[in-house]
């Protein structure tokens, strides 16, 4: 029996005697999918929905063999329950990997804000919901709960840029010395990140992964099966150094004090000094950027998913002015100017 074949007879079991229309709502990154289910009478010319009954459903397909779907679930759990809006379970099979869940929608965040009349007004306040809605997620930390983010997973993410960035996409053999000079800033990264106070990670909390809800609560938010007990800033950094839009640097700068001010009355464990909580929130960003770099050329050259490439640059463009602006940072920008053939130009701030 085919996957399609068992979902479609857990579905009969889970909504019987109920006709319905199913049909490819997304898929990630990772082998999960998504399908949308539509009732008749649900359509664009309904009045309402039958029987009180939502207008559509979303069901997660993850393949025991390829995915575990508890995570999800726990993760779900634990986010609703600090408040936030994520999807409501309706029904679960984790044997099967199967889920049937509330509909969030097709309208992303990054959908929304790249409208031509979505103004810098409208998406401020667009941000202010997820400054929100995170703040929420971290005031219900406690350790114990989710996997830690530790040096190891750290380090694993950084190791995805020499393997894949540097030697499948560039297809640059770096020498000893070069090699070396990657290590270090890896290690100065990390204990900068592991310095950090931690809170509740998403680990993916950008523009794909937040829902704009038109007639409901912004943002919901998906994709967290992935997170992790760790660094502070590091939800802050996916959420202003975005590798899927750019902002101009004063309007994520104030975004992001006005989250430390918050943060602070909440009794967050944010640095006292603001400068100091920017510095980590810089370096936070430059340890995403690598691995993002090295997971968006995986993607690419491994899982034949080349939508990722044309992202790639802005996120180089975003490590790049990180190094730019910390003298430890220094020898990292070299070696990015011999991948990328720039000419050097330096400007350290500290």
């Amino acid at each position: 029996m085919s996957r399609l074949d068992q979902l479609r007879q857990w579905l009969e079991q889970t909504l019987p005697d109920t006709g319905y229309t199913l049909a490819p709502a997304s898929a990630d990154a990772s082998f999960r999918r998504y399908f949308r289910i539509t009732f008749p009478g649900s359509g664009a010319d309904a009045s309402s929905p039958p029987d009180n009954r939502p207008a559509s459903l979303i069901v997660m397909d993850a393949p025991p063999d390829r995915e575990d779907c508890r995570p999800w679930l726990t993760v779900a759990r634990l986010f609703r329950g600090a408040g936030v809006h994520v999807p409501e379970i309706l029904a679960e099979n984790p044997a099967q990997g199967f889920l049937l869940l509330s509909d969030l929608g097709d309208a992303t965040y990054l959908a929304k804000l790249r409208t031509p009349d979505c103004t810098p007004f409208e998406a401020a306040h667009l941000y202010a919901d997820a400054i929100g809605a995170l703040l929420a997620i971290q005031t219900a930390s406690r350790p114990g709960v989710l996997p830690e983010y530790s040096a190891e997973l750290l380090r694993r993410e950084l190791m995805l840029f020499p393997e894949w960035y540097i030697a499948r996409h560039k297809n640059i053999a770096l020498t000893a010395a070069e090699q070396n000079t990657l290590a270090d800033a890896f290690a100065q990264i990390i204990a900068a990140n592991l310095a950090e106070p931690r809170v509740f990670v998403h680990r993916d909390y950008h523009s794909r992964n937040l829902m704009h809800i038109a007639d409901g609560i912004n943002p919901g938010i998906i994709d967290f099966q992935d997170a992790v007990y760790g660094p502070l800033t590091y939800d802050l950094a996916s959420l202003f150094k975005d590798a899927y839009i750019e902002w101009e640097e004063d309007f994520t700068l104030d975004l992001l004090a006005r989250y430390w001010e918050m943060a602070r009355k909440l009794g967050l464990p944010v640095r006292p000094d603001f400068a100091d909580f920017h510095r980590d929130y810089e370096w936070m960003g430059a340890q995403r950027h690598i691995k993002v770099l090295g997971i968006f050329a995986r993607l690419h050259h491994r899982d034949g998913k080349d939508g990722y490439l044309a992202d790639m640059p802005r996120v180089m463009r975003r490590l790049r002015k990180v190094c730019e602006r910390y003298r430890a940072l220094g020898p990292l920008l070299k070696l990015l100017d011999r991948l990328e053939a720039v000419s050097p130009a330096y400007g350290y701030t500290f």
